[in-house]
């Protein structure tokens, strides 16, 4: 998609566990990072959703946090994730918290290092006609969340969707500014965990 762009540099990287000196070299000067990388809990083991969702973020915020200052990591989590997960807390919600407080401690360990975790609800890409062509073909039960549950909450319950363009710009404009805490309604996590509903309040949505 992005391959032909004349502002993009395509690297080929396939161990997201480990970034040798060369790809951290071709990197040097970045500024931010989008972790957009992630698969349903319902699609693979307990222990491959752990690797997934927790520890490749984190090999890559390890890796990145030294190539400029401040760097900022931008991880895409869910609503539904929490910090302090109970009995009911599904797994992934509890994986993904994880995730987010592994990332804020790495913020207290390094403070030039500022990561933002954003939980979007139901991704919609309905109106972003740009990407269609690259969405997979979705499972029965997926599809019919995508052309039935959340047109239905664009109507009753805004906050409860998420745009796919207007996600796709607070992601970058999150990893391209200055990285300090933001602040108001639900923005969590010592100012660096940003719900869906914070997300469509700062995009004006």
């Amino acid at each position: 998609m992005a391959a032909n762009h004349a502002h993009v540099h395509v690297i080929i990287h396939k161990d997201f566990a480990a970034y040798e000196l060369d790809v951290l070299q071709k990197l040097q000067g970045a500024e931010g990072c989008v972790w957009a990388q992630g698969v349903s809990a319902n699609d693979v083991s307990k222990s491959e959703y752990v690797t997934i969702t927790h520890d490749y973020p984190l090999a890559a915020a390890k890796a990145f946090r030294n190539l400029s200052k401040p760097f900022k990591f931008v991880y895409v989590s869910g609503e539904g994730t929490t910090a302090t997960p109970g009995m009911l807390t599904p797994y992934f919600g509890v994986i993904k918290g994880r995730a987010e407080a592994s990332l804020l401690q790495l913020h207290k360990d390094n403070p030039d290092f500022m990561p933002f975790s954003v939980r979007p609800a139901a991704v919609d890409p309905a109106a972003h006609t740009e990407i269609h062509p690259f969405i997979p073909k979705l499972s029965m039960p997926k599809h019919a969340i995508g052309g039935v549950v959340i047109p239905a909450l664009r109507v009753v319950w805004k906050n409860g969707v998420s745009p796919t363009r207007d996600l796709g710009r607070a992601l970058v404009n999150l990893a391209m500014g200055n990285g300090q805490r933001l602040e108001g309604d639900g923005i969590e996590g010592e100012g660096r965990t940003i719900r869906n509903s914070a997300f469509r309040r700062l995009e004006g949505i």
